[in-house]
């Protein structure tokens, strides 16, 4: 005969079944069960918290809960204490946490993984109320067999590395839940445990403080990517009069962000092609805060965030290579190439940069690397450490080689760092600008690799070596599952045991 299971909200007249099961569930806490008046008061304030699980219309379980201002209570507090001494004068609408009090199944049905289906229906009740997370006492029935060999703590680490068994607190670990503490005395009548219990936390990863619904930033973020065509336009006037084309482009199909690739302005150095490739590279750095304050005014013209590629800039006599931030708000960030090449050492005498940070902006934080920046590993996993989700790389190559190093490179940061990269790069020919004859570019826009991301790791990308936009969307919801629930978590697993990355500055 096939079982019909439902998950359901636990209602007064379900009391019969339950009072049985609980009996059932509990042999060791004899006369330890809900009483019927107590029962309807909780059904009665909080509706939505209580969850019945049933088996052919048979109730062979629950879930009990209630809405508590953790800060009220602290770590330190005893089940009587935080139930209101059982009048649940503790619950509140206007909480922060999901207080579990109860939670069994009969045991002529466990091995049927309906324990688990209670705990997913109030983490999903948990996430629809935007509460911060789960928290409960939890028992260690076990304990009593090993209390005169082990400490409580010792016990716990036992049953965490699968050396023990609990049967309430393996089951918590495996549902995700923190020890946070270990309480003594939190219910004095539970003999099994010696009257210990851990503190357990379930986080909830959607939690949203204080959310204004105008200014919130979105969970989808559409990237536009620039492939840019190398060519003579002229003068600067006919370069942005191109820039513009396509931020115009971009910005129509409701993108978030735009992003040029390194470099885009050098033709502009075919004004100065009369001089060597060090001198014409700083007549174009002339250029470029008056090309930031243009795109500073076209961020908000066309409401989009642009990452401004990079260009060449002269701070106190020195060279460097600097791309901008320009949000749509009107503000602006900068961000100087760390790392840079060794060509553009030997031909132009660029310097590299000696700041690394994140960028807050209304699609989430962001960080900015540029083009041989992103093969070196440590930065970005700095990035990742302060909360990046996006890494916007703008790069310039002139071969597959160079190219793929970059795009090799660039893919291996959106895994081992969890989050999204989107490269931009320049295609085409300058024949006329020493040192820039050649460019090869693939731009694409890069995912972490698991279930719920493309088996290639490519969101999108362009044709290789065509002027062309690049538009894709990328679900940063989706980032939080990864760091929680993803099949390899690099970003949690990391031994700073053995190691870590520092920042010397």
């Amino acid at each position: 005969m096939s079982e019909t299971v439902e998950i359901r909200q636990l209602t007064a007249e379900d009391y019969i079944d339950l009072k049985e099961s609980m009996l059932r569930a509990y042999p060791d806490m004899a006369g330890s069960y809900w009483r019927e008046p107590t029962l309807r008061r909780l059904i009665e304030i909080f509706p939505e918290g209580q969850i019945a699980i049933t088996v052919n219309e048979k109730i062979v379980g629950c879930a009990l809960s209630i809405i508590v201002d953790y800060g009220k209570f602290g770590d330190e507090h005893t089940y009587e204490q935080i139930t209101g001494y059982y009048t649940f004068s503790t619950h509140t609408p206007k909480g922060d946490i999901l207080y579990g009090i109860e939670v069994f199944v009969h045991p002529d049905f466990r091995g049927k993984r309906l324990a688990r289906r209670l705990y997913d229906a109030r983490k999903n009740l948990c996430e629809r109320l935007n509460l911060r997370g789960i928290v409960a006492g939890g028992r260690i029935p076990n304990y009593e067999k090993y209390a005169d060999q082990l400490t409580p703590r010792e016990y716990i680490e036992k049953v965490k590395d699968k050396e023990i068994y609990d049967p309430t607190l393996t089951f918590q670990f495996s549902n995700d839940f923190l020890v946070k503490k270990i309480l003594k005395n939190y219910l004095p009548n539970d003999e099994a445990s010696r009257g210990f219990a851990t503190l357990l936390q379930w986080y909830n990863i959607y939690y949203e403080k204080d959310i204004d619904t105008i200014r919130y930033n979105k969970s989808t973020v559409r990237i536009g990517l620039v492939q840019w065509q190398m060519r003579d336009y002229g003068s600067l006037d006919g370069f942005l009069q191109q820039v513009e084309y396509f931020i115009d482009a971009v910005s129509d199909y409701g993108s978030d962000f735009v992003v040029f690739p390194e470099l885009f302005n050098a033709p502009l150095m075919a004004e100065f092609s009369q001089m060597d490739s060090a001198q014409a590279i700083r007549g174009v750095a002339k250029y470029t805060e008056e090309i930031r304050n243009w795109f500073v005014g076209k961020a908000v013209a066309y409401n989009v965030n642009i990452i401004t590629g990079s260009m060449p800039i002269l701070i106190e006599d020195a060279l460097y290579n600097i791309s901008y931030l320009c949000r749509r708000d009107g503000t602006y960030d900068h961000y100087i190439k760390i790392h840079p090449t060794p060509s553009e050492v030997y031909a132009w005498g660029i310097k590299g940069g000696n700041e690394l940070k994140t960028f807050d902006t209304d699609c989430g934080k962001i960080g900015i690397q540029i083009c041989y920046d992103v093969e070196f590993p440590e930065p970005s996993r700095i990035l990742a450490e302060e909360g990046m989700q996006i890494l916007f790389v703008p790069f310039l190559t002139d071969t597959q080689h160079a190219f793929n190093r970059v795009r090799f490179c660039a893919q291996a940061r959106a895994i081992e760092n969890e989050c999204y990269v989107a490269i931009a790069g320049c295609v085409g020919n300058l024949p006329k600008v020493n040192n820039m004859d050649l460019q090869y570019a693939q731009s694409a826009v890069l995912t972490p690799s698991d279930f719920a991301f493309p088996v290639t790791g490519v969101k999108a990308d362009a044709t290789t070596n065509t002027e062309m936009v690049v538009i894709a969307d990328v679900d940063l919801v989706l980032l939080k599952e990864l760091h929680a629930f993803g099949s390899v978590q690099t970003k949690k697993d990391i031994r700073k045991d053995l190691y870590e990355v520092k920042w010397k500055k």
